[in-house]
């Protein structure tokens, strides 16, 4: 869930514009860019996951102006590549999407804030709690991370764009259609829990060292 068209408060868009900036400046002081430079492999996968994000973000339902619905992909892209280079991929897919015309350019900071931001925080929680309070298995990892996490992940986006529409909304009408929206968050958190961890199940299987927070010594060999 993203906006399309501007329905927030100046003031609110200021706001979104500099939290994400701070969050995205944070990220790039842990200078993210240094394992892709060691590995060439490495910048191949996060740059065509990148991109196929970014074709993905293209299949998305709009039934009003300033609203989109589509999968997000930001639980997968912080577990595989940890939070500082999945926060820049889903700068550089919402960049794409202001370029070619589908969203505006003055919520950019909103759009990062909700589809990057908090789900990649939500994210880095819960992998938190799984490292370091549940049993090393693969299908704890799976389940709690991929499918869990990622549901939580989509019903903390979902919610915080609600929550900026209630808050900071211009348009009697837009507060109104966002409660409604609200409802079908239900909807939204099974479709991307299951291709997330679909997807995940398929890495951890095939390609576990390309998790990057997955130890496959601690959670495989050790078992």
């Amino acid at each position: 869930m993203s906006f399309a068209q501007s329905v927030l408060a100046p003031w609110a868009l200021v706001m979104t514009w500099l939290l994400s900036l701070g969050v995205i400046v944070w990220c790039l002081c842990l200078r993210p860019w240094r394992p892709l430079l060691e590995d060439t492999a490495l910048q191949h996968r996060w740059m065509a996951a990148t991109l196929a994000i970014m074709l993905m973000w293209q299949l998305r339902a709009q039934a009003v102006d300033w609203l989109t619905l589509h999968l997000v992909f930001t639980v997968l892209m912080t577990l595989v590549f940890k939070m500082p280079l999945a926060l820049i991929s889903n700068v550089m897919v919402n960049v794409a999407m202001v370029a070619i015309g589908r969203n505006d350019w003055s919520l950019m900071g909103a759009n990062v804030l909700v589809t990057g931001i908090v789900p990649a925080t939500v994210t880095g929680f819960v992998w938190r709690i799984v490292d370091r309070r549940l049993p090393d298995n693969l299908m704890v990892f799976l389940f709690a991370c991929g499918f869990f996490g990622t549901a939580l992940a989509t019903l903390g986006g979902g919610l915080s764009t609600v929550a900026l529409i209630i808050v900071a909304g211009t348009d009697p009408e837009a507060v109104y259609l966002a409660q409604e929206y609200a409802r079908f968050l239900p909807l939204l958190m099974p479709s991307e829990a299951f291709i997330t961890g679909m997807l995940l199940s398929i890495l951890l299987v095939y390609h576990p060292s390309w998790v990057a927070t997955f130890n496959d010594h601690r959670y495989i060999d050790l078992q």
